[in-house]
């Protein structure tokens, strides 16, 4: 019966959780230069870390998804390090929600449409004019 109360306890601990909170963190705000296993020894202190992506092209330097291996080892990860200083920069740390990403997936192929409808047009407009 001892059993059964860690897992009870931890489902209600779970269920007071924001829907928000998951494993996965994305971290902005870091140094250029920063290295994994610098990012291992910072975020590592709050618990067992399954995968850390650290952003690579210029479009993405100075950024990092930090996965966990439980959910409470990344929230107290978020809860502690939002706004910490790491080499005179400071640390914006979200919970990876992938419905924003989607979205933002389907702006940027919605924008790439207009683009080529506008171009369409004008392509088609300035043979008109050059026709008449």
């Amino acid at each position: 019966m001892k059993e059964d109360k860690p897992s009870t306890s931890r489902q209600q601990a779970l269920q007071r959780l924001s829907p928000k909170v998951n494993r996965i963190l994305y971290v902005r705000g870091l140094p250029q230069k920063i290295t994994t296993d610098e990012i291992y020894d910072l975020f590592g202190k709050f618990g067992a870390i399954r995968q850390i992506r650290l952003g690579n092209s210029n479009k993405t330097k100075g950024s990092a998804y930090v996965i966990y291996e439980d959910i409470f080892d990344a929230r107290d990860a978020c809860e502690n390090l939002s706004g910490f200083n790491v080499g005179g920069r400071y640390l914006n740390i979200l919970y990876y929600l992938p419905e924003k990403q989607l979205k933002k997936i389907n702006l940027d192929k919605k924008r790439e449409e207009l683009e080529k409808l506008k171009n369409l047009v004008n392509s088609s407009s300035a043979t008109n004019t050059t026709n008449q």
